[in-house]
C-alpha cells in the first residue's frame, strides 16, 4: 500500500488530498485540507502573483508538508494552473516556494488539467459510462476558465476551453458596479458573448440531455444541500432552476446564511450556479450530475495509473485519437487517406521498435500526426506544412502536454518541409534534444508512409516490414500500377535513412 498526497495550487484556493492506494480498494482518501487564497485576482488583474500571496503560499505548503509528514506520505504531486500559468512571475514564485518549502509544483497547461479533472470523473465506473451513453457535457468550472467536452455515444467528439471562469466572471463585473436586480442579464450577456459561437460551431445537430458539472461550489451544493437529499449529486432541469431563482438578488451574507456556507465563498457559489443554470439552457440538457470530484481525485488516478497501482477501466487514449478525429473532419481531413496512412505508420513503428526505442506515448503521437497531416490545406495548398503546423499549436489537443502538441506540430511540418537540426531548431524552440529525437524519428517513419501514398489513391491493401541487412522491405499487397510511388519514394526515403542508417525498400507480392 502507498500513501500519496494530491496538491492543487489553485486560482481561488490551496488544496491537499491524502490518499491510500493499493490494487485490491483502489483509492481511497482520507483527509482533505483546504485554504483560500486567491491568486486568479492577482493575476487577471495585474498579470502577476504578489509578494504577500506568495509568503501566504510558502506558509500554508509548510504546513502541508507537515501534514504529509504525519501520514508518512510515500510520495507526492504538486500541480499549479491558470494563476500560475497566466503570471508573469510564476518562475520566480515557484523557486521561492522550493527554496522556501522544500516542495516542487508542476504547471500544467490547461488541456492537461482538464484530462485530470476528466479521469477523476471517469474512475466513477459505470456510474459516469451509463451517463455517457447519451448525449453529455462535462462542465468544468475553475477560476479562470471553463472547459466544455461533448459526448456522443460513449465517444468524446470535441472540448473546448471558454474564458467563463467564476473568479474571472466576478472581477470582471465587478469593475461595473451592477446593481443585484440585473446582475444575472449582464452575466448572462457576457457568457453569450462566447458561447453563442460555441453553439454555432459545436453544438448544431446535437441532442445533450446530461450536463456533468466539476467543480467547488454547485457540485458541494448538489452533494451535501437538504433539498438534494433523496438523490445526491443529482438534479433535474426544473428544480435546479427553481434553486437558483431563490438566491438570485440576495445578498452574499443571505446566501452563506440560506446554503450553510463562508459568506466568502458566497460570491463564487452564485456565479457558479448561474453559470451552470445558462449552459442547462443553451444546450436544453434535462439532468445535472456532479460527480463530486477534485482535481485532487484526478492526480491520484494518474499516479496510480502510470504505476501500475490500479486497473485501468476506461480508455482514455481513444478519447484523444477521438478528439483528433473531430479536428480533422473541422478542417475538411480525406478519413479513407487518413486511415490508409495511419494503418502503414503504425506497421512501420511496430517493424522498427528495436531500432527506434520509442514506446506506446510516441506511438500514440504519431497517429496524432498522421490524423492532422494535412489540415494546413484548409488554409492554403501552400505551404501546407507551415500552415497545419500553425494550426495544430494554436488547438487544444486534450490530455497532451504543450510539448506534445509542439511535437505533434513538428512532425507534421517536417514531413513537408525541409527538416532543420538542433542547432536551428533549438535557438526558436523550448524543445530539449529528447524531444527533438522524437520529432527527427517520428518525421522519418511518417515521410515513408507518406511515399507509399503519393497518388492519394490508397493502393496498398496491407503491408508487412521486416528489416534484413540494412534495409527495411515494405512488402505491399496491392494489384494496381505503382509507378508513381516507386518513382518518387526515394525522396521521401532518404531521412529515414539519415536517421536509422537502413534503407526502405519496396517489394511488390507478386500475384499469378
Amino acid at each position: 500500500m502507498k500513501v500519496f498526497a494530491a496538491i492543487d495550487v489553485g486560482s481561488y484556493e490551496l488544496a491537499m488530498k491524502i490518499f491510500t492506494i493499493n490494487a485490491k480498494s483502489g483509492l481511497k482518501e482520507i483527509d482533505f485540507v483546504r485554504h483560500r487564497i486567491e491568486l486568479g485576482t492577482d493575476t487577471y488583474r495585474n498579470g502577476k502573483i504578489s509578494y504577500d500571496h506568495m509568503n501566504e503560499l510558502c506558509s500554508v505548503l509548510r504546513d502541508f508538508k507537515e501534514i504529509m509528514r504525519s501520514y508518512k506520505v510515500d510520495d507526492y504531486r504538486a500541480y499549479a494552473t491558470s494563476a500560475f500559468r497566466e503570471s508573469e512571475n510564476a518562475e520566480i514564485i515557484l523557486d521561492q516556494i522550493r527554496n522556501r518549502t522544500g516542495i516542487d509544483i508542476s504547471i500544467i497547461s490547461n488541456s492537461e488539467q482538464r484530462f485530470i479533472n476528466y479521469k477523476a470523473i471517469a474512475s466513477r465506473g459505470e456510474v459516469f459510462d451509463d451517463i455517457i451513453k447519451k448525449g453529455t457535457a462535462i462542465v468544468d468550472i475553475s477560476g479562470g476558465s471553463i472547459q466544455i467536452s461533448l459526448f456522443d455515444k460513449a465517444l468524446l467528439v470535441t472540448t473546448q476551453n471558454l474564458e467563463l471562469g467564476i473568479l474571472r466572471l466576478r472581477d470582471r463585473l465587478g469593475r461595473l458596479q451592477p446593481s443585484s436586480i440585473h446582475y444575472e442579464e449582464l452575466l448572462e450577456e457576457v457568457i453569450d458573448d462566447q458561447l453563442i459561437v460555441f453553439k454555432q460551431m459545436f453544438l448544431k445537430g446535437r441532442d445533450i440531455k446530461n450536463i456533468i458539472v466539476v467543480d467547488d461550489y454547485v457540485s458541494v451544493l448538489l452533494k451535501n444541500h437538504k433539498s438534494y437529499k433523496e438523490n445526491p449529486g443529482y438534479s433535474d432541469r426544473e428544480n435546479y432552476f427553481s434553486f437558483v431563482t431563490t438566491i438570485l438578488h440576495k445578498s452574499t451574507a443571505d446566501i452563506a446564511r440560506k446554503l450553510g456556507i463562508a459568506q466568502e465563498n458566497a460570491s463564487l457559489m452564485l456565479h457558479s450556479a448561474i453559470l451552470v443554470k445558462h449552459l442547462m439552457e443553451a444546450m436544453d440538457a434535462d439532468l445535472l450530475w456532479a460527480p463530486g470530484v477534485t482535481i485532487c481525485d484526478g492526480i491520484a488516478y494518474e499516479y496510480a495509473e502510470n504505476h501500475k497501482l490500479i486497473t485501468l477501466e476506461h480508455d482514455f487514449e481513444k478519447d484523444i485519437l477521438s478528439c483528433t478525429d473531430d479536428i480533422s473532419r473541422r478542417y475538411l481531413g480525406n478519413k479513407k487517406r487518413v486511415e490508409a496512412m495511419e494503418r502503414i505508420a503504425l506497421t512501420i513503428f511496430d517493424g522498427m521498435k528495436r531500432y527506434h526505442g520509442l514506446g506506446k506515448r510516441e506511438r500514440l503521437l504519431l497517429q496524432i500526426a498522421v490524423k492532422l497531416l494535412e489540415c494546413g490545406k484548409y488554409v492554403s495548398f501552400v505551404g501546407v506544412g507551415e500552415c497545419s503546423y500553425q494550426i495544430i499549436m494554436a488547438t487544444e489537443i486534450i490530455g497532451l502536454s504543450e510539448t506534445e502538441r509542439e511535437i505533434v506540430a513538428n512532425i507534421v511540418r517536417y514531413n513537408s518541409v525541409e527538416f532543420e537540426y538542433y542547432n536551428v531548431l533549438g535557438r526558436r524552440t523550448t524543445l530539449d534534444e529528447k524531444s527533438y529525437l522524437i520529432i527527427a524519428k517520428l518525421t522519418a517513419i511518417l515521410r515513408v508512409a507518406d511515399g507509399l501514398d503519393r497518388s492519394n489513391k490508397q493502393k496498398f491493401k496491407e503491408v508487412k516490414t521486416a528489416v534484413r541487412e540494412g534495409k527495411l522491405f515494405l512488402s505491399v499487397d496491392t494489384t494496381e500500377d505503382i509507378t508513381l510511388e516507386r518513382g518518387l519514394f526515394g525522396e521521401k526515403a532518404k531521412f529515414f535513412e539519415e536517421v536509422y542508417s537502413i534503407v526502405p525498400v519496396i517489394r511488390q507480392k507478386k500475384r499469378f
